[in-house]
């Protein structure tokens, strides 16, 4: 499938295909999988990332930067590792690594409680841990995005995309409960037993995958030098304008909602004054707006065209912030309600139509560096927008930063709807490898 220099191809419809993709997914063991996984490696994350702040705050005595900096080192192994990464998930057996992964996993978390009972924990070993779960983490995420063009076929990309994101979402909404509920009965340090179980049930369903995945993606014969090889992922990326733009308007999309991100609480609560129940409500409605989210991204996306839908849910999701700041300005639950549904909608359908264009765009060969490439832009610049707006609002105070941070997100997003070339040569993007 050769996709236009403009738009990528819209997935075959159900008319098309004589039934809808899902219904397909539905029996397709391999993709199942795949989903199980999802959820079981999204519970293990919230697990792990609660016990380990808490450790760090309640029992190691970490302060604001102490607990800033264990964050942090969660997402900059990605943001250096992912093009690597990509190299390596193109050209490693897939299912093996991404096996091999997760079940490090399982060695890093239980090294936490294991030092507890040795009476040997300190802060040095949570980031240290952090910084390790992160590199792992990120590795597999690039990993299981060239996996997934393998796995079910193009038109059914949009469909699975939105499938794995719901697998997320659910892990995401139940993990958080069940592990402030461990934490409460047995102590964060014995609560990463249970983030230690739930990356071996991962691990478990990612040795259940088909054979076939552990053929590298591209062939021993035309592997060469690392080097050469990044910069063949990079050249993808850099001559496909779709490519091109949705690294720079995620990037800067994550610039501004990750500074939004951070003053998000503080301003909340120190300066809008809102009651512990409203911002509770106020966060269940982004788990809620991201399922709805999740509903409609496929049915959106095959009625406006795929990167149409892209280019739509962006702006919108940008123009959503401006709802923090004006928060100020009297209405603060509403409007923060508001801003989370909104938001929560917009953003999930952008991405999971940006990871269906990469992945239809991408040669079959070059998934993974397409990917680490991607995933490292995006994953730069929360940090430093979370970093940047605590360093402003101390100096400007809160509404100004978050006014700012809203329209960097806007302009990111603008970069979607500017002039552009239509000469450009496109690669093909239609990777067919295990079929149900």
């Amino acid at each position: 499938m050769t996709s236009s220099p403009t738009r990528p191809p819209a997935p075959t419809t159900a008319a098309d295909s004589g039934g809808t993709p899902w219904r397909a997914l539905r029996r397709h063991r391999p993709f199942l999988l795949l989903c199980g996984e999802q959820a079981a490696s999204s519970v293990g994350r919230q697990i792990t990332a609660l016990a380990l702040a808490m450790l760090a705050v309640t029992r190691l005595d970490a302060g604001p930067f102490g607990a800033s900096a264990l964050l942090a080192l969660t997402y900059l192994p990605g943001a250096v590792l992912s093009p690597l990464a990509g190299v390596l998930a193109d050209r490693a057996r897939l299912r093996t690594l991404a096996a091999t992964l997760t079940s490090l996993q399982v060695v890093v978390v239980a090294s936490v409680p294991l030092a507890g009972a040795l009476g040997r924990l300190g802060l040095p070993h949570l980031y240290v841990v952090a910084a390790l779960s992160g590199a792992l983490t990120w590795t597999l995420s690039v990993a299981l995005q060239a996996a997934l063009p393998r796995v079910v076929r193009p038109e059914q990309l949009l469909t699975g995309n939105s499938a794995l994101t719901g697998a997320r979402t659910a892990g995401m909404i139940g993990g958080p409960a069940l592990g402030g509920v461990l934490v409460g009965l047995a102590g964060a340090s014995s609560a990463l037993l249970a983030g230690g179980v739930a990356y071996a049930v991962e691990a478990a369903l990612l040795l259940a995958l088909p054979a076939s995945l552990n053929r590298p993606a591209e062939a021993t014969g035309r592997q060469g030098p690392r080097l050469a090889a990044l910069r063949e992922g990079l050249a993808v990326v850099r001559a496909h304008p779709v490519l091109r733009r949705q690294v720079l308007a995620g990037a800067g999309f994550n610039l501004g909602s990750g500074a939004a991100d951070a003053l998000f609480v503080v301003y909340a609560n120190r300066e809008l004054a809102l009651p512990a129940w409203q911002l509770g409500m106020v966060y269940a409605a982004f788990s809620v707006a991201t399922v709805v989210g999740v509903l409609l991204a496929g049915r959106f996306a095959t009625s406006v065209e795929l990167y149409r839908a892209t280019r739509i849910c962006a702006v919108v999701a940008a123009l959503a912030i401006f709802l923090v700041p004006a928060a100020s300005l009297g209405l603060a639950f509403p409007a923060l309600l508001t801003y989370q549904l909104v938001f929560g909608m917009a953003a999930t359908v952008w991405a999971i139509s940006m990871t269906t264009t990469q992945q239809l765009i991408a040669p079959p060969h070059l998934q993974g560096r397409v990917a680490g490439f991607a995933q490292a832009a995006l994953l730069t610049t929360v940090p430093v927008g979370a970093l940047s707006a605590g360093a402003l609002a101390a100096w400007a105070g809160n509404v100004p930063v978050l006014t700012g941070a809203a329209t960097a997100a806007l302009l990111a997003a603008a970069c979607f709807w500017l002039p552009h070339r239509t000469d450009t040569a496109v690669p093909s993007g239609s990777p067919r490898e295990v079929a149900p």
